[in-house]
């Protein structure tokens, strides 16, 4: 069955940032939608809530609807052996999992492609963003809760050339798919933000992982183009190798702070919480930029989109626009709460260097303020492998509270870490570290600690956001 035969989609796993944002596609194309998730609750639930999306809790075969066209799956959810994934082809309902699905999906569009560890939603949200500017009427597949001011994570036009997705490296489905998600795709644009040693699980050396984003770069479309953070020490290593006759030879365009960009961020400075900045290529500058976010990351995030944009042939005046109307995404430097002189924000960062780039945006955009992070690590295998890395990346922070870890159900043991390990290393450098495993232990620490004029982060991909509306009790009662 063909995405676009399908009359009535069920999403299995549809909470999932990128099956709501699949979601949202499916019900603009006036198709019958249905799906089932856990109870716990996710960035996309206060969307999903004004969709006409039919949702049931828990995974049972008779969640399934009685005329069903197509199931998609995520692989976070027991994948092919789910049950409702096992009913439907039982009952000889096709399956696709979502890397499936989102390929199918993007065959009737241009796609530009984000990807790399660290910046992809943003990317791709600001690209959206300039690109609607434009009046270009773009479609948009982006793992995030939301996103400002475009709304909804996942959109269709019919009269629209350009489907703007993001993607990464992880696979399709760990109990049955191990193709890299997006192995599955052909993007006229592919932009890669980072290259890290990310997924340790399924990547055991980041030569690992470049061989993946080398297999990447082979699918962009013989006349499209790849984009890179040339800044990224790793991207610089790994790009010399697409020139090879064994790497399909796609061209490259660079951006960065480097003067060796071919899109170079040749000025910036900060002021009343936004980035005013300037872009040089090929001997021009597009001045006065305004980017309502914080850190040199976002400026690069900025510089990809406006690349991507310019390079298909948008006028620089409207992506300019677009780059100063947009104000964020959830989960990404979001302020949750400002009360009694006191701000809580929340970010997804979970990589040691998604960390030290939040931190660092935080100090430049919030001077002379003291950063209390709450961080709770994902995954143990990540946990385990960047250890170093996050002892020494969280130690920028004036205070740090580190949560258990919160795992995967993909992981089976815990391989001899845990949250009280990472934070005896930290504090054997930082004194100002304490262990507070679970929400109580936090909300307790933060009463004795909490400063006028502090700023409280919340970081991670586990479930601690979900502990701002009793941080925010905490603060109304100061």
């Amino acid at each position: 069955m063909n995405w676009f035969k399908a009359k009535t989609i069920h999403f299995t796993g549809i909470k999932g940032v990128g099956m709501a944002a699949l979601t949202g596609i499916a019900l603009d194309q006036k198709k019958i939608v249905s799906g089932s998730d856990t109870a716990e609750v996710f960035p996309t639930d206060a969307w999903l809530k004004t969709t006409k999306a039919k949702i049931k809790i828990g995974f049972e075969a008779a969640h399934l609807p009685k005329n069903c066209d197509l199931l998609v799956y995520t692989g976070a959810h027991q994948g092919l052996s789910n049950p409702e994934v096992l009913a439907a082809k039982k009952r000889g309902i096709a399956t696709l999992n979502y890397a499936q699905a989102l390929a199918q999906v993007s065959q009737r569009k241009t796609l530009l492609a984000t990807s790399g560890v660290g910046g992809k939603s943003t990317t791709a949200s600001l690209l959206a963003t300039i690109l609607e500017s434009a009046g270009a009427k773009p479609s948009w597949a982006i793992g995030v809760g939301g996103l400002a001011p475009l709304g909804q994570p996942g959109c269709w036009r019919n009269a629209g050339q350009y489907l703007v997705a993001e993607t990464d490296e992880f696979v399709a489905d760990p109990s049955g798919d191990l193709t890299p998600k997006f192995h599955y795709l052909n993007p006229a644009v592919a932009i890669i933000t980072n290259l890290e040693h990310d997924h340790p699980d399924i990547y055991p050396t980041l030569n690992d992982v470049y061989a993946s984003f080398t297999a990447f770069a082979k699918r962009v479309v013989p006349d499209g183009i790849v984009i890179v953070n040339i800044d990224n020490p790793h991207i610089q290593a790994w790009v010399k190798t697409l020139d090879r006759p064994d790497c399909a030879g796609r061209p490259v365009l660079t951006y960065g702070f480097s003067p060796r960009a071919d899109w170079q961020i040749s000025a910036s400075h900060t002021a009343m919480e936004k980035q005013i900045f300037s872009l040089r290529y090929q001997r021009m500058d597009y001045k006065d930029l305004v980017l309502n976010l914080p850190g040199h990351y976002n400026l690069l995030n900025a510089a990809a989109a406006f690349a991507a944009a310019h390079y298909l042939g948008f006028d620089p005046e409207k992506l300019k626009l677009g780059l100063k109307l947009f104000t964020g995404t959830k989960r990404r430097f979001e302020l949750v709460a400002d009360i009694n002189q006191i701000r809580l924000y929340d970010d997804y960062a979970h990589h040691p260097l998604e960390i030290q780039a939040v931190l660092a945006a935080a100090r430049d955009w919030l001077p002379r303020r003291r950063l209390v992070v709450i961080f709770q690590s994902h995954t143990y295998s990540r946990t385990k492998a960047l250890l170093p890395q996050f002892v020494s990346s969280l130690a920028a922070a004036d205070v740090i509270l580190i949560n258990d870890i919160f795992g995967s159900a993909r992981e089976t043991e815990t391989l001899g870490i845990s949250g009280q390990i990472l934070a005896n290393l930290i504090k054997a450098k930082h004194r100002q570290t304490f262990y507070a495993p679970g929400q109580a232990a936090t909300l307790t620490r933060l009463k004795i600690l909490l400063q006028p004029n502090d700023v409280v982060l919340t970081l991670g991909a586990g479930n601690n956001w979900l502990w701002h509306k009793e941080i925010i009790k905490l603060l109304r009662s100061r």
